[in-house]
């Protein structure tokens, strides 16, 4: 079989391999892998036959690895047997490099004002052996005109090959400790804080307290607002401009800072994309009285994104004896039962009543309720479920499920293991403590979790913690007040994206802005606790993603696919438009290619859109240092002509271009990182120029049609996009003509960027997309899979769209 090479030259496979595999059993340490995508490295799921060195962990699943053999083959076909058997293995160890976990090193592809290397970084020993054994293979690896130029002069040609960060020249980086021991884990420092980076989803909300997915497949989510708004998001992040709830005047909320009255909760029905129902908890006054009120509500007959206020059903409303701890939670459990997890009432210690209102069954505060909302169009609003634990007990309402929370602040059903189901259906439950400590709980039936009597593990109430029928469950975790004073329960992330993280629960703190995580250690069932840092320098060098956030943690959430989200704001106020949503992503390892793929239900919109505009930005890195242009030798010989002569071909045609207008478009997209501009100097961006991206062959001829302005790169809709405009575009990238006018995003979805021109109209002799009719900058009716894309070439045949 052609895929059972023996490499005779280089490094070698066997030695690559071992290293390799040596690496991904070390413990964590601090590096940044991260593949020419820019996207972290992944475990493929079918093995590799080729780049065999990196079957266990990098940047290739198995169709680009059959892509790379197919390319090793056009170049080793035009040798005889001794050129094969002093080349194959330098020329396997250079194309398997795109499959490295540290390609966008090794490529020099992380500047985004930098053209992507077609030979990767070489160590200069390395170069050396290379340059003196088998530089004929130079012209089949690369189309550089630079190197074209410079490959007969040894020294010139390893010092354009080599890279300024010294630490990731290859092959050396493969047996560096400090950069490998940490490869495929979840980076730690010292302190073993885990590093994980942000994602920015949505901003400009006032105290987002909630985000929710409907679970009906559309994988839209809703943001609620303290002040009784909620928002509708599409899987693109847009937002629609009119709300999808507004009950802000019959909401009870005020400016002040840390008021904890308001829109509280939201969930939708399990089975709301064929009954329409949702239920929300509020604060409202009532006379003189304050009170929480869980209701129902159905969504427009009409509009999908719009709640039918006129609808509203009230299901339960519970008199609160004092302005804070108001609990706020709603969720439907695995069971289908709806559960209200309600606050003790206020004040401090509970004071109400001889044991407080947590202890006392007869009350509906400091209680998870558990009532039955199915079949409720007629008859009671709701019923008991039957095996609620106190139904038979006289002295206990019967919504009553679990008692002795204080205010349980934000609780989530643990989806469980994809595979094995491990966990399925747990409740996790953040519970705010009084004065000392913070604590973390797990729901159980009819059982009491403490308070007053017990904060934490430890006593608060000394007479009621010594009562022996006391019989309350612990806390899995419970920290001091050093660390935090007003603890966010969070979610078991269940995602698909990022493996590492399976299984982990991750919270945080209101107050302190800690983020935090647990994972439960198999063997014991003890939970093992680790702060989570945001990553630092190049962790989090990503495009769209940042390392940083407002303090105070409100709220955590998932959207449809599993994925986790936290929601956090600058100003505890009500009506600060502070708050942002964002994404938790971890930059060490991520899933294979299209395993996490979804395609959302289409959504007929009623409503404008207001695209999503990040306003967070990455912090802590060094702009780039542009290196000074190498001088250029005044002629440059026939390679080409050379090789052909050498291995006895017939003639053919040089395959690059005599002269080079513009270079290659970058692949990245996004913020720049501290590196080197090799030989030709950056042009100023203006406004107007484009770029061509998304091209998987890394071919410089098409991709997505991306442009540049005011500021910003963004993309072209494809509506009217015709063969007359792809020609403007690749006229002004050098080429003679267009061959196709690409559509429905040929070339991927520039997600990451904004939509700025849709309607384009030229007539094909326009200088730049600007001078032809469009709807205006910025201005647009489409969405990502409509980017329009082009082919270029200096060829007759055009190609049919």
């Amino acid at each position: 079989m052609r895929q059972c090479v023996r490499v005779p030259g280089g490094l070698g496979v066997l030695q690559i391999l071992t290293v390799c595999v040596v690496v991904l059993c070390v413990a964590p340490a601090a590096s940044h892998p991260q593949c020419l995508d820019f996207k972290p490295p992944f475990r493929p799921l079918q093995e590799l036959q080729f780049c065999v060195m990196y079957k266990e962990f990098g940047c290739c699943d198995y169709e680009k690895d059959q892509k790379l053999m197919a390319k090793y083959y056009r170049i080793m076909d035009n040798f005889d047997y001794y050129g094969y058997a002093n080349c194959a293995g330098f020329v396997l160890e250079m194309i398997c490099q795109e499959c490295s976990p540290y390609a966008a090193h090794l490529f020099d592809a992380e500047d985004p004002t930098t053209t992507i290397r077609t030979i990767p970084g070489l160590c200069p020993d390395y170069c050396s052996q290379f340059w003196n054994k088998c530089r004929s293979t130079i012209p089949l690896l690369s189309e550089d005109p630079h190197i074209a130029k410079v490959k007969e002069d040894q020294t010139r040609l390893c010092r354009y090959l080599e890279l300024d960060d010294v630490d990731y020249c290859y092959p050396h980086l493969l047996s560096d400790q400090k950069l490998t021991q940490n490869l495929g884990h979840v980076q730690s420092d010292v302190d073993g804080c885990l590093q994980l980076c942000l994602e920015e989803v949505a901003n400009g909300l006032r105290n987002p307290l909630a985000m929710v997915h409907a679970n009906d497949g559309t994988h839209r989510f809703f943001v609620a607002e303290q002040v009784g708004l909620v928002w509708t998001y599409l899987p693109d992040r847009s937002k629609l401009e009119k709300p999808f709830l507004n009950i802000t005047k019959a909401v009870l909320t005020s400016s002040w800072e840390g008021d904890e009255r308001g829109f509280l909760g939201l969930t939708f029905h399990p089975k709301h994309k064929y009954n329409g129902k949702l239920y929300v908890y509020y604060s409202v006054e009532v006379g003189f009285d304050e009170r929480i009120r869980i209701s129902e509500f159905h969504v427009s007959a009409h509009d999908m994104n719009v709640v039918d206020h006129a609808s509203e059903r009230v299901i339960l409303e519970i008199d609160e004896p004092a302005s804070n701890h108001n609990g706020g939670q709603l969720l439907f459990a695995d069971d289908g039962y709806l559960y209200i997890f309600t606050g003790d009432g206020g004040m401090a210690g509970d004071p109400f009543g001889k044991y407080g209102n947590a202890q006392n069954k007869s009350a509906l505060l400091g209680k998870v309720l558990r009532i039955d909302v199915d079949d409720n169009e007629r008859g009671p609003l709701y019923r008991i479920p039957p095996d609620n634990p106190f139904v038979h007990d006289r002295g206990a309402r019967p919504e009553v499920y679990a008692y002795g929370v204080r205010n349980m602040w934000r609780c989530s059903v643990d989806r469980g293991d994809s595979r094995t189901k491990e966990g399925k259906g747990r409740i996790f439950c953040g519970d705010v403590g009084q004065n000392k400590f913070e604590e973390i709980d797990i729901i159980e039936k009819g059982r009491n979790f403490g308070w007053r009597a017990k904060e934490g593990f430890s006593c608060y109430d000394k007479k009621l913690c010594a009562n022996s029928s006391l019989d309350d469950v612990l806390p899995i975790y419970a920290y001091p007040h050093k660390m935090g004073k007003s603890v966010t329960g969070g979610y078991v992330y269940r995602g698909c994206e990022y493996p590492n993280i399976n299984g982990m629960y991750i919270f945080g703190d209101f107050m302190s802005g800690r983020l935090m995580s647990l994972q439960e250690e198999r063997n014991t069932g003890k939970w093992k606790y680790n702060e989570i840092c945001m990553g630092k320098g190049m962790t989090c060098a990503f495009p769209g993603i940042i390392n940083n956030y407002h303090q105070y943690i409100i709220s955590f959430a998932e959207d449809e696919a599993g994925e986790l989200y936290f929601m956090s704001t600058g100003v505890p106020s009500a009506t600060s438009p502070s708050g942002v949503v964002y994404k938790v992503v971890d930059p060490s390892r991520r899933a294979p290619p299209r395993q996490c793929h979804y395609d959302p239900l289409p959504v007929r919109v009623k409503s404008n859109l207001i695209k999503f505009v990040p306003q967070e930005t990455l912090i802590g890195l060094e702009p780039p240092h542009k290196a000074k242009p190498e001088s250029q030798p005044t002629d440059s010989s026939d390679w080409l002509q050379e090789l052909i002569d050498r291995l006895g071909l017939p003639d053919a045609t040089p395959p690059l271009p005599t002269t080079t207008t513009t270079t290659k478009p970058p692949r990245r997209k996004g913020r720049r990182r501290k590196g080197k501009t090799r030989t030709e100097s950056v042009p100023e961006l203006q406004n107007g120029m484009v770029r061509l991206v998304g091209d998987e062959q890394g071919q410089s001829d098409r991709g997505r049609v991306e442009i540049y302005v005011n500021g910003e790169w963004g993309t072209v809709c494809d509506d009217l996009w015709t063969i007359k405009n792809a020609e403007v575009v690749c006229r002004q990238l050098g080429f003679e003509r267009a061959l196709k006018a690409a559509k429905n995003s040929e070339f991927g979805e520039g997600k990451d960027l904004r939509i700025l021109l849709d309607d384009v109209q030229c007539d094909g002799t326009e200088s730049g997309l600007l001078d032809c009719q469009h709807a205006g900058v910025g201005t647009h009716n489409c969405a990502h899979y409509e980017d329009a894309g082009v082919i270029c070439g200096n060829s007759d045949h055009i190609i049919e769209v």
